[in-house]
């Protein structure tokens, strides 16, 4: 018995030893090579001197034996921008950018890190940055992988205060940080033909007066949230344009306000002027907001061929004031938090702490839709006055009878219609968020809207 035991115990020592013998071997065949999860890290585009999100890529033996790797390098040295922490170890500038003497056993792997902080190229378009990750293996073979990305100059700008009259007209992309752009109440800024990128909490603080023209306002990042998403199809990704009290004639002509908090929002000012229009936008785009799209407070603004559209808040909110809204699409598809979704438009005269004693809005050749069955609200406090008059509009929401005062020649959409809601419109594709609110060829809305 005493026997048996010795001989089992002898048997599981050599199977031991065997078996570390195995982990601990090392192939110098040249047939035994490592393989990668991407042959090429593709980046998405990055402005220049900011750094990039960490892409991640796996490196797997699947040979019989372990790998020994000699080297791992960049091939360009540290001329690209691009860093590279593998299985633990930076390729430091100090070391020559090499990583030296890693062990990959059979069956194991190692996770290697990648991000990229472009040079300023001096081009007013994107530049392609690329390097190459060199495997320099025991064997002799080299292995690699492609690191790809775009890189584009940017003029950084961060906590700006305009204090007199400024013209913005860039071929390169503005980036905002801090708390970003504050107009003084003395002073006009003119944005012309640019593109202003916001980051986390920026936006533009109007107190003196706003000028636009063929614009983009939009969030900083670049890159995506999952491979179908990129973070400019993901509302809240900054502050929003807001009016203070004290701003007026303000003007935007063909400019998108995207994926912001509240995109637009204007404050009341201290008396309301129903001559002058205190924002007037033409022909722009307020899309995907986390807020509102535009809530203006006791003021007098005029929107024409607008798209207001997929916010979380309500697509338009007006508290008092006046307000000419014609052809304009106000279409409430938003996607990403369906219990708290607003409606398309908001008519109120209080905000529930200030009272606003009229509000007034002409609305013509307009469609106002959504997936709820009734998209226009309209609360009244107690001794104010809202006053309406829609004409030639397709609104979804109950049909109002026996009053063609304030509703003519109107097409009321309920959901029997055989065209509604998300039919009327190219492209409402809820699964990749993407969006086209051109008229369908059968939609029955023909004449109204934006487009």
């Amino acid at each position: 018995m005493v026997m048996k035991r010795i001989l089992l115990f002898l048997i599981w020592c050599v199977g031991l030893l065997t078996a570390c013998s195995d982990d601990d071997s090392f192939t110098t065949s040249r047939y035994d090579l490592l393989t990668f999860s991407l042959d090429t890290v593709k980046m998405d585009t990055v402005f220049t001197n900011v750094g990039s999100r960490t892409y991640s890529l796996w490196v797997y033996n699947h040979s019989g034996d372990g790998i020994r790797i000699s080297t791992v390098r960049l091939r360009n040295g540290n001329q690209t921008g691009f860093r590279v922490n593998v299985d633990g170890t930076y390729l430091d500038n100090t070391l020559g950018s090499v990583a030296t003497d890693l062990e990959v056993r059979k069956g194991d792997s190692i996770c290697v890190f990648v991000e990229l902080t472009a040079m300023e190229n001096g081009q007013n378009e994107a530049q392609l940055v690329e390097d190459d990750l060199v495997f320099g293996l025991e064997s002799g073979v080299e292995q690699r992988v492609s690191l790809r990305s775009y890189a584009w100059d940017a003029i950084k700008v961060k906590d700006l205060v305009v204090s007199h009259d400024t013209l913005v007209a860039s071929d390169k992309p503005l980036v905002v940080y801090g708390s970003g752009i504050t107009v003084d109440s003395s002073a006009v800024l003119t944005l012309r033909n640019t593109t202003l990128y916001f980051h986390d909490k920026a936006g533009i603080a109007v107190r003196g007066t706003l000028m636009a023209e063929n614009v983009v306002l939009r969030g900083d990042r670049l890159d995506h949230m999952f491979d179908y998403l990129p973070y400019d199809r993901v509302s809240g990704q900054w502050a929003g344009v807001r009016f203070a009290s004290s701003s007026h004639g303000n003007r935007l002509e063909n400019t998108q306000i995207r994926n912001a908090m509240t995109a637009v929002s204007l404050e009341a000012p201290a008396v309301l002027d129903t001559l002058q229009q205190r924002l007037t936008m033409n022909r722009c785009v307020v899309h995907n907001a986390k807020g509102d799209g535009i809530i203006a407070s006791n003021s007098y603004i005029g929107l024409n061929y607008c798209q207001l559209t997929n916010t979380l808040g309500n697509c338009l909110t007006l508290l008092g004031g006046k307000a000419e809204v014609d052809h304009c699409t106000l279409a409430q598809f938003y996607p990403f938090n369906t219990a708290a979704r607003g409606v398309a438009l908001v008519l109120a005269s209080s905000n529930g702490y200030d009272v606003y004693p009229t509000l007034r809005i002409d609305c013509t050749n307009t469609i106002v839709t959504g997936y709820a069955d009734d998209q226009v609200m309209v609360y009244q406090a107690d001794s104010t006055t809202i006053n309406y008059a829609f004409a030639d509009c397709l609104l979804r929401t109950p049909a109002v009878d026996n009053d063609t005062v304030n509703f003519k020649r109107i097409q009321w959409e309920t959901p029997r219609d055989s065209i509604q809601g998300k039919q009327h419109f190219v492209t409402i594709d809820e699964r990749n968020y993407i969006y086209d609110f051109h008229l369908d060829s059968l939609s029955t809305a023909k004449g109204k809207g934006c487009y």
